[in-house]
């Protein structure tokens, strides 16, 4: 880390003169752990973290209307390049901080009532998932079920929401019987359970890369805080695998 920009870091988290507000745009699927981690980053810095929540391919696109984001975390790196490729992310301001997995998922009533082969029970089923052609959750959710042979099958009963909290809650809520989710999504919510584990080598790989969008201390300082052991320790706990490593 550059001497100046630790000195600012020290500084922001010791003793800010003034506690700033620090705005992060975030996928969906990281609201339960961010909210779990907004007090805990103001306690240890004096600052406050305001998170907004929506389908990544939303919020970058509201990043390069000029939305006054300060940090964003999508879920995946397609929308995060297309915001380097703008000009608006830098190389250095990013990282793959995390990663994740599918699944299948079903009320726990109806889950019960399964026996055999768990596809075969979806098929003439409606089915949620994230927008298949915008928001990460569903892109790798129908590239699964295109190299599993299942997506020409279950494609008319699909049911596309704009994130994957909404397809979870649909779920949870009894209105859709079966959704693909992310773990850690299926992990936060008990009115559903988990009926397959979705082979990771059928889509590409879930990542969550990070970018600060300036140089404020602030900033800088929520950027390394959420890379170290607090905040991973809680990632983990909501069913996150931890990345890490820099560059795109």
């Amino acid at each position: 880390m550059p001497l100046i920009r630790l000195i600012l870091v020290l500084i922001s988290l010791a003793a800010p003169l003034r506690a700033e507000q620090v705005t992060v745009f975030a996928a969906a699927s990281l609201g339960s752990a961010l909210e779990e981690l907004a007090p805990q980053f103001e306690q240890a810095s004096g600052h406050q973290m305001v998170v907004s929540l929506a389908g990544s391919s939303v919020l970058a696109r509201q990043i390069s209307f000029g939305a006054p984001a300060d940090l964003f975390i999508s879920a995946n790196r397609d929308w995060m390049d297309a915001l380097q490729n703008e000009g608006l992310v830098q190389p250095e301001a990013r990282l793959d901080l995390l990663g994740n997995d599918l699944v299948l998922i079903g009320q726990t009533s109806e889950g019960a009532s399964i026996d055999g082969d768990v596809w075969q029970a979806v098929m003439g089923q409606r089915l949620a998932m994230a927008l298949v052609d915008a928001v990460p959750a569903g892109i790798y959710g129908k590239a699964a079920l295109e190299n599993l042979d299942l997506w020409d099958r279950l494609r008319p009963d699909v049911v596309q929401t704009d994130n994957v909290r909404a397809a979870l809650a649909l779920v949870a809520l009894g209105q859709v019987p079966f959704g693909i989710v992310y773990a850690s999504d299926a992990q936060v919510e008990p009115r559903v359970q988990v009926l397959a584990q979705i082979p990771p080598d059928t889509h590409p790989e879930i990542t969550y890369p990070m970018a600060r969008l300036n140089s404020r201390a602030a900033t800088l300082a929520l950027f390394d805080w959420l890379q170290g052991a607090e905040a991973a320790a809680v990632f983990a706990a909501h069913g996150f695998t931890l990345r890490g490593e820099g560059g795109s």
